[in-house]
């Protein structure tokens, strides 16, 4: 404990210099626990055993009685001599000897010839062929002494041990809210350290629900690259204009880690710390909602899309036009056109005033989304801009406005290392496909209806089934649930 706390004095002095009316209140709540400090430093040793019970925990001059034990403990034999020239001068019979034996303890020995010379303090305890044993109240007390040595010093530094525990304990109010000030010292010293390292800016924070930022970067990934420099991007999303921003590209371009800055950045500056960008100016957010990544879920036995699924309804429940969505290639764990209904319809419904009007990036491979652009306010294309140069593709890592004119999934195959053979002929299959059969967009719905609509189905059951939906009260999971059992009817 000591080293540490030895340092409040020092902190409190700083702070008390400085104008921060946070810093002041923190200095306030600073306790230097002079007391405590004090109290450890003199009973507890550096370097204590890991257990209580070991004992050689309790600093020297600390106890007295700790101390004269640990004396007599290590220095027994020498407490036998001095006894043993004491006596000889005391009683005159030179070949006196102390001596110690494992059935006996600790005697004096006296020859035959010099028995009339004991003096009457000595009790007889054996008597030799050539001699005697005595025993003196002084040598018996210290024979139980060093007998018990190790265990009363074992017991005495528990007990002394649990003093100074129990003093500290009546304190742990002072000392908590000391290692509370100290904790959010650390924090906002961590804060100033990287916003000046990295060359953060300062955020403007409001209640507008628009999250304005110039040059925003990831502020993890930037440290990540070592010869390369990071490529900020612009963000414009809220109340006006850019609601929802749809954002297409190729795999490896950066979408993920734009929308993963976007909510880091939102985050740190609602904790109070600079932000990676050139200016920011955030509404304040409830809550950030996630979806990105894939993964099965093998305990519960659950697929990767049901995981996913599973996942966006939660956000769909909780959300609120405050919130900040992060949507990550939703639909892509099933069937192409289930796929795309499902995204659309999520897409709808976030952007969807009535409903849930949250602030959302959604990255996505359907490129027929785009089109949604057109037919609801508040939505916006975006996408990774990407390079072709000499048959190879460059990613730019700058977002611009438009959906992205290709997928370039046959240019990141070749970049991922896939065989030039292999590269080859998923190009001819990738021509073949869009000569004779071009994607079909769902047909747009409008504003205010929150599904995908249908493919003509023309009349029976079918017809009859769909009539029967009321597609304005419909929830996406409810929808989806509609396009499971038409499905099932085909």
């Amino acid at each position: 404990m000591a080293p540490a706390p030895a340092r409040l004095p020092e902190i409190r002095q700083r702070l008390s210099s400085m104008d921060s009316a946070m810093l002041k209140v923190l200095c306030e709540q600073l306790d230097t626990l002079d007391d405590l400090r004090d109290l450890v430093n003199r009973a507890i040793v550096d370097d204590p055993p890991f257990t209580v019970r070991e004992g050689k925990m309790i600093r020297k001059g600390y106890s007295e009685e700790v101390d004269h034990l640990r004396d007599v403990q290590e220095n027994g034999a020498s407490c036998m001599l001095e006894i043993e020239a004491r006596e000889k001068e005391k009683t005159g019979i030179r070949n006196l000897r102390v001596r110690y034996n494992r059935v006996f303890g600790y005697s004096i020995e006296v020859a035959k010839g010099q028995v009339d010379m004991v003096p009457d303090y000595y009790i007889r305890k054996q008597t030799l062929a050539n001699g005697e044993r005595y025993i003196t109240q002084e040598l018996k007390e210290l024979e139980n002494t060093i007998l018990t040595a190790k265990d009363r010093i074992t017991s005495l530094e528990f007990e002394l041990f649990t003093q100074v525990r129990q003093t500290l304990a009546d304190a742990a109010p002072r000392v908590q809210q000391t290692a509370r000030a100290i904790a959010a010292i650390d924090v906002l010293a961590d804060f100033a350290a990287v916003a000046v390292h990295n060359h953060y800016c300062r955020p403007e924070i409001d209640l507008s629900g628009e999250i304005s930022i110039t040059e925003g970067r990831h502020p993890v990934v930037e440290q990540m690259l070592k010869n390369a420099l990071f490529v900020p991007n612009d963000t414009r999303l809220g109340e006006e204009g850019c609601r929802v921003a749809i954002i297409t590209g190729p795999n490896m371009a950066g979408k993920s880690t734009y929308m993963r800055q976007v909510a880091l950045i939102t985050l740190m500056a609602q904790m109070g710390c600079f932000v990676p960008a050139k200016l920011a100016r955030i509404g304040v957010v409830d809550q950030i909602f996630t979806r990105i990544g894939a993964s099965d879920d093998l305990a519960s036995g659950q697929s990767t899309f049901m995981v996913e699924m599973s996942e966006v309804a939660d956000i769909l429940k909780n959300a609120t036009s405050r919130s900040l969505l992060i949507l990550d290639e939703i639909g892509r764990g099933t069937s192409t056109f289930d796929g795309m209904a499902i995204a659309r319809a999520v897409l709808e419904y976030a952007a969807d005033r009535k409903r849930l009007g949250a602030k959302t990036l959604f990255a996505t491979h359907y490129h027929e989304l785009t089109d949604i652009s057109q037919e609801l306010s508040g939505v916006q294309n975006f996408n990774i801009a990407v390079k072709k140069r000499q048959g190879d593709m460059i990613f730019l890592r700058k977002i611009v406005p438009g959906a992205a004119d290709d997928s370039y999934g046959v240019e990141v195959a070749k970049l991922a290392g896939l065989p030039d053979r292999v590269v080859s002929r998923a190009r001819e299959i990738l021509k073949k496909l869009e000569t004779q059969a071009p994607q079909a967009a769902p047909r747009p719905a409008p504003e205010d209806d929150a599904q995908v609509s249908m493919l003509d189905m023309g009349a029976g059951e079918l017809r009859r089934a769909l009539e029967a939906v009321t597609v304005e009260t419909l929830t996406p999971i409810e929808a989806m649930n509609v396009l499971y059992k038409l499905k099932q009817m085909l």
